[in-house]
């Protein structure tokens, strides 16, 4: 879409109000705003780039502190004259040291969080650690320790302990996680399926 494609008639300084939300957690970062130079430059470049009110001029977010944002994907809104940008944030995006300017749960979406990390795991395959341990293994080995995971939840299920049935999915999670990356299987690609048989 366009710049000259969104509706900002009713905006007094016709800048474009923009909402920065994590990819991966779903995490809503920021809200910044656009002219036609910050958002041509943003979809050029990739990264974030806004127009700062108060300096009046172009700002490229994370251009200082080296926490970029990458645009992931854009979004319009109903109206066209709001956008919302899914990006992989660098680093903090608030200038505070804060992961986003709203002081929202960090636990949210923390399963996405995990998987971004068993994902870098899978890439970079770090010496020592676990998930390594289970990518090096292969497929039958993690399907066994989701098969196993499983057996246990189940049975602290059948016996009604709360904290140990907690204990025990968690582990189910995070196998399963992994298992769904050496399939190359996203938290999304079963969104789309859910949402399918929900439709």
């Amino acid at each position: 879409m366009k710049y000259e494609e969104f509706n900002l008639s009713k905006n007094s300084d016709s800048l474009l109000p923009v909402i920065v939300q994590d990819s991966v957690t779903l995490k809503v970062l920021m809200l910044g705003y656009m002219d036609k130079e910050a958002y041509d430059k943003t979809v050029e470049t990739g990264l974030v780039t806004f127009f700062s009110r108060s300096r009046q001029s172009l700002w490229i977010k994370g251009e200082t502190s080296g926490n970029y944002l990458h645009v992931k994907a854009m979004y319009p809104d109903c109206d066209a004259d709001t956008l919302l940008i899914m990006a992989a944030p660098d680093g903090p995006t608030c200038h505070r040291g804060t992961t986003a300017c709203f002081d929202t749960p960090e636990e949210e979406g923390f399963i996405r969080s995990l998987q971004a990390l068993v994902q870098q795991r899978h890439c970079e395959m770090p010496v020592g650690s676990y998930t390594t341990h289970l990518f090096t293994k292969g497929v039958k080995k993690i399907a066994q320790k989701v098969g196993e995971e499983t057996a246990e939840t189940v049975i602290e299920a059948v016996d009604g302990n709360r904290d140990n049935y907690i204990y025990e999915v968690s582990d189910l999670i995070y196998h399963l996680t992994v298992l769904n990356e050496q399939m190359g299987v996203s938290l999304q690609d079963i969104e789309k399926e859910l949402e399918s048989r929900h439709k």
